[in-house]
């Protein structure tokens, strides 16, 4: 994980515990075969991946009365 990534998408989601978990859960997505939503390189890491959608503005956090399980 790049720590320049890191910090930027915390100035979006400033919840260090929501951050975690919208990255983990994108991860364990991205994991089980859903794609990208941002460009990627060969050798990307999911969790850069994750905080790159956040920082673009592709990947925001629903309210947890909004959020349904996968």
């Amino acid at each position: 994980m790049h720590a320049n990534l890191l910090d930027e998408a915390s100035k979006i989601i400033t919840d260090p515990l929501v951050l975690v978990n919208v990255v983990s859960k994108r991860v364990r997505q991205m994991s089980k075969g859903q794609r990208p939503m941002v460009e990627v390189g060969v050798r990307a890491d999911l969790c850069d991946i994750a905080l790159r959608e956040i920082i673009e503005g592709k990947l925001v956090p629903r309210a947890a009365s909004d959020a349904k399980e996968d």
